[in-house]
């Protein structure tokens, strides 16, 4: 066994791990992927040969590139005194080649750049794309013919959009297959990297108190609400093509929903984890357009400060009907969820930021109490509350004598949360898919949305209007009524 160990250890130092960043000039690549990369060397996550290369457009040099990133780089809180000297281990580390994006001879000159730091050890190669989905193929193409791990694995991590509707989601995948194999291509959704989502299935899975609350039969309705206190603030161009529900709802709260509402899988393994996500998207009802209300804000003048409406953005196009705010209702086909309302709900430039799933348990039958509520049959609703961000929590509201009250099942997460970025990029290092996304996954995903998302536009139904700063448009309460739910996000006394 310790000869074995001792082989092992042997492979490991004799391998090399070449990180790729392609888009290396862009915002993705210096705010977040950049210092994700140095926070898990600080932590020393990263294995003993590893080199950094971004390749971009742009004309740098190596000194350029790391005098670039040097600015976005940030210790822990926790400070150590070595924090200076770990900065300019790791930017030693990191290098630069300029080169087009559809030029396979470019790639072929970064590969021998890669070959030159890899100095003949087996080398694993993972390459990041962080740049606009029209040149993912492109680079794909010449990653796969000319830049690709000859001796060792090559993985490709691929930001979201994945396309705009199910025909172009399905024409990427078959285009990426050309040049990739399924294993190799990483499907990168952030939110599924950050820690309460994964702490969802910790807590349903793992707490007797929980799991056999989890079904219609207790569960009134789910919320899955994401809002920003700010607009496209001059991205409403990149913005503009997508809209917030192919932006958010498609991918953020549908992979939470999945999450949250899969069967207990055989495993952790990725594999069986993915296997039961799928079967929740299969068993959902295509979304129809009269369970869909769609916003977006207009301008505004508050406490002496006026804010400008999405059209007013010099990037979007005049005129323009993209969705800024979205709600919807949609339901799952299967035993356990049967008639149980999932509530989404999306928008920019809202009142409050804020990211959370919120579970309304049912009224408890001939409650001996229910006098002291009068009508308001919600005040004495069970609410359990994760919420993602800002400071990530879990809340349980419960019923106290003479009134309610929001306690917190655990104390707020340490202020040192791992980012999302940088677990997403561990396990991909560590070839550990349960939070990167399948294609069939993402095929099912499109199939709920792609029908109304086409009778939104070719009906080009007009947005309700909202003002910048306000809770979104009425239609979106009207929707909830329907459903004899009320948002649980609106009264002043929510967590």
């Amino acid at each position: 066994m310790e000869r074995a160990f001792q082989s092992q250890k042997q492979r490991k130092e004799e391998s090399t791990l070449s990180i790729t960043v392609v888009g290396a000039s862009g915002d993705l690549a210096k705010k977040k992927i950049f210092p994700a990369l140095f926070a898990l060397f600080y932590e020393d996550w990263l294995p003993q040969n590893f080199t950094v290369f971004g390749y971009a457009r742009t004309k740098l040099n190596d000194e350029e590139l790391r005098n670039m990133i040097s600015g976005t780089l940030t210790c822990r809180v926790n400070q150590r005194e070595n924090c200076e000297d770990k900065m300019d281990q790791f930017l030693k580390r990191c290098f630069y080649h300029a080169g087009q994006y559809d030029s396979e001879g470019d790639f072929s000159e970064l590969d021998s750049k890669l070959k030159e730091k890899e100095a003949g050890k087996v080398s694993n190669r993972l390459f990041y794309l962080s740049i606009p989905p029209n040149i993912f193929v492109d680079v794909v193409r010449s990653v796969g013919l000319r830049a690709s791990s000859l001796n060792g694995w090559t993985r490709v991590i691929v930001e979201k959009p994945f396309g705009r509707d199910s025909e172009s989601s399905g024409e990427l995948t078959r285009c990426l297959k050309q040049y990739l194999t399924e294993d190799q291509i990483f499907r990168i959704d952030h939110y599924l990297g950050k820690e309460l989502v994964e702490n969802l299935s910790v807590l349903r899975f793992s707490n007797l108190v929980f799991e056999p609350l989890w079904s219609r039969d207790y569960i009134r309705n789910v919320q899955l609400i994401f809002s920003e206190d700010f607009g496209t603030e001059g991205r409403g161009g990149y913005f503009d093509n997508y809209g917030i529900i192919r932006d958010i709802m498609q991918n953020h709260l549908l992979q939470i929903l999945a999450l949250f509402a899969m069967e207990t899988p055989v495993s952790l393994d990725a594999e069986d984890v993915r296997n039961e996500k799928v079967k929740v998207l299969r068993s959902m009802k295509p979304l129809k357009l009269g369970d869909v209300i769609i916003g977006q804000y207009k301008g505004h003048s508050k406490s002496g400060r006026s804010h400008p409406a999405y059209t007013d953005d010099p990037t979007v196009p005049k005129g323009s009907l993209t969705p800024t705010f979205a709600a919807a209702a949609l339901f799952i086909n299967n035993a356990r969820w049967d008639g149980v309302p999932f509530l989404m709900k999306a928008g920019k430039a809202l009142h409050t930021r804020r990211a959370e799933v919120r579970v309304q348990f049912r009224h408890v039958p001939g409650n001996l109490y229910k006098r002291n509520f009068g009508t308001d049959l919600d005040m004495a609703t069970n609410e359990l509350v994760l919420r993602v961000q800002p400071d990530e929590a879990i809340y349980l509201r419960i019923n106290n004598k003479g009134s309610w009250s929001w306690n917190e099942i655990r104390s707020q997460y340490p202020r040192e949360i791992p980012d999302a970025y940088e677990r997403l990029l561990l396990d991909a290092i560590a070839g550990e898919r349960r939070l990167f996304i399948r294609s069939d996954e993402l095929d099912a995903a499109w199939a709920l949305f792609t029908p109304m998302l086409k009778e939104l536009e070719e009906k080009k139904i007009v947005p309700e209007l909202y003002p910048h700063g306000s809770r979104g448009p009425v239609g979106a309460h009207y929707l909830a009524a329907k459903y004899n739910v009320r948002w649980g996000d609106l009264g002043g006394d929510d967590s």
